[in-house]
């Protein structure tokens, strides 16, 4: 008796270690769950909020453009939520008619309208105990939002076709690209219906607020193209700052399709300049039609399985980020000496003058610039990755034609 009561574990124990172990399964749960990607300021902010509201039942507004992640952010609310295990159901408002999306929402019974030849369950039921996600709410009509507020606030629907009601269990969130506040104004939104959506709101920066998130993004892009059978791709340092430029109308959503296509048509090698497409190119870049350019040089044993953008931190500023050198095989090919150059780092067997032998090769090599360049000192300076003050000085001193030019180039 007294060895069984020894053997016996108190039920408080039992309860604890059971405690333990679910909040082990939880914690890892919670790291499988896809935040938005970056390390910006802005995007930390974002990534609070959805922790703190994750586990509450709270409705939940995101704002923001199109294209910056709002859907990202939704289903990491969820998947952060006592609502994980059950169904994340995305309803896209402005892309259904008016006249399909109570039906789309809410379900039909069998002949209630023409097409409806069978019983069809709405996406209330079919999230029922997880979470709906009603995407582009700003573009719904007058007719539905008078709808979506009675579910609101009653948690009870109709099928289409049937007067039966049916409780439901779904946790709301809403997103919208467009100015709620400015629709209300114009009368195309309710004021009811926006405040009961708007308990939390959280809004999603656009990519140009947040530029040093670049890297980390095409890393994770480069990744996915990968995943779904397309090349690896890596972006050079002068490409990434010539992105870094852009305005990024599209967002997330443009950068992901500009990857897709570099994984498609720069497959196992460097993307350049002269790789991107014509909207993402400086104004001012001169491509070099005589050799192919340094930074779109083939990497000769690419790992695909290499990350884009090594050494990334999470204390890396903006400006260090865009700058960084993209991938371990980048900085070789861009470093890369030309052939000539290696041919004359040879000592001959009676030796040299080392400073006339290396004047002569910066003179070379500032005259095929300046000859590429079409005399335009600017432009040569690129070439030379030189300041086209500090190359002026350089040819005054090797007295090459175009070091007394004073005029802007």
């Amino acid at each position: 008796m007294a060895g069984t009561e020894t053997a016996t574990v108190p039920v408080s124990e039992r309860d604890g270690a059971r405690e333990v172990q679910l909040n082990l399964v939880k914690s890892d749960e919670r790291a499988r769950v896809r935040l938005p990607t970056g390390t910006s300021a802005a995007i930390r902010d974002v990534i609070a909020l959805i922790r703190q509201v994750a586990e509450h039942e709270s409705t939940v507004l995101i704002l923001g453009e199109s294209g910056t992640g709002k859907e990202v952010a939704a289903r990491a609310i969820h998947d952060l939520s006592p609502r994980r295990q059950r169904p994340f159901v995305a309803v896209n408002c402005g892309a259904i008619p008016g006249e399909l999306l109570e039906s789309e929402l809410f379900g039909h019974e069998k002949g209630s309208f023409t097409g409806a030849v069978a019983s069809r369950k709405g996406r209330f039921e079919i999230a029922e105990g997880g979470t709906l996600f009603l995407d582009e709410i700003g573009d719904m009509s007058p007719t539905m939002q008078v709808k979506l507020l009675r579910v609101l606030q009653e948690r009870v629907f109709e099928r289409v076709g049937n007067h039966v009601s049916i409780r439901c269990n779904v946790r709301i969130i809403a997103a919208t690209h467009r100015n709620l506040e400015e629709s209300i104004s114009r009368g195309t939104f309710r004021e009811d219906l926006y405040h009961r959506l708007n308990v939390f709101p959280i809004e999603m920066p656009a990519l140009r607020a947040r530029r040093g998130d670049l890297p980390l993004l095409i890393r994770d892009f480069v990744a996915h193209n990968l995943a779904e059978g397309r090349g690896h791709v890596e972006i050079s340092p002068r490409a990434l700052m010539a992105l870094g430029e852009q305005r990024w109308s599209g967002n997330v959503r443009e950068l992901a399709n500009l990857i897709e296509r570099l994984s498609i048509v720069c497959r196992g090698r460097i993307a350049g300049i002269g790789d991107l497409p014509s909207k993402y190119r400086p104004s001012d870049w001169i491509p070099d039609l005589s050799s192919p350019p340094i930074d779109t040089v083939s990497l000769p044993a690419l790992s695909e399985s290499a990350p884009v953008f090594p050494g990334d931190s999470e204390e890396s500023t903006p400006q260090n980020e865009v700058t960084a050198v993209v991938g371990k095989s980048t900085s070789l090919a861009i470093h890369k000496a030309p052939q000539a150059v290696a041919d004359a780092a040879v000592l001959p067997e009676a030796g040299l003058d080392l400073r006339n032998h290396l004047l002569e090769i910066e003179r070379q090599l500032i005259e095929q610039a300046m000859a590429r360049a079409g005399g335009i000192v600017a432009h040569a300076a690129r070439f030379l990755n030189l300041r086209r003050t500090t190359l002026v000085e350089k040819l005054r001193k090797l007295g090459i034609a175009g070091g007394d030019s004073t005029t802007e180039d």
